[in-house]
């Protein structure tokens, strides 16, 4: 069985043992997409983000930062980390019809902040689609439909700190 830092010698699970790491500064990054239908792609573009719930991108952030923050109530075995920042960076793509959501995590802590800086994209990512679904397209007969929404690409791209360094060649 391969070195899962999430079992012990018995295959059982078990939160990693973190009191003899050393304490370092250590950052990561990760990025994210939202990707819509042209047509309503340019809307929101059109509209600076505006919509009738309010700036998607100002309550992306909040919601980013407030998804960092919580990342060890989200998934089982992460360590509660005090966050020195979380940065939220929002870019419009237009090649792709998408908006491009990163965030990077810091902390001056025993592990990574790799969870953090995902959790905060995914959790933005999520919050756009719901900002947005009211402005997806409309046929006739039909509902609203919000599947021509996608939310994508969410990896880590870099992290320093720790044990090694990791940076993705994009």
């Amino acid at each position: 069985m391969p070195n899962l830092t999430h079992l012990d010698a018995n295959g059982n699970i078990t939160m990693v043992d973190i009191a003899d790491k050393p304490t370092t500064a250590r950052t990561a990054t990760a990025t994210g997409k939202v990707v819509f239908a042209p047509n309503i792609y340019t809307k929101i573009k059109q509209a600076c983000g505006q919509t009738k719930k309010g700036s998607i991108t100002a309550i992306a952030h909040i919601a980013g930062i407030m998804g960092a923050k919580k990342t060890h109530e989200l998934i089982p075995l992460c360590h509660a980390l005090a966050l020195d920042t979380v940065k939220m960076d929002f870019d419009y793509d237009d090649v792709n019809h998408a908006l491009v959501v990163s965030a990077t995590a810091k902390t001056t802590h025993k592990t990574g902040v790799e969870m953090e800086a995902l959790t905060a994209v995914s959790v933005a990512c999520l919050t756009i689609y719901d900002m947005t679904k009211a402005l997806s397209t409309k046929t006739p007969n039909t509902k609203t439909l919000s599947n021509d929404i996608v939310i994508g690409d969410i990896c880590l791209v870099n992290k320093t700190g720790g044990k090694s360094d990791y940076a993705k060649y994009l």
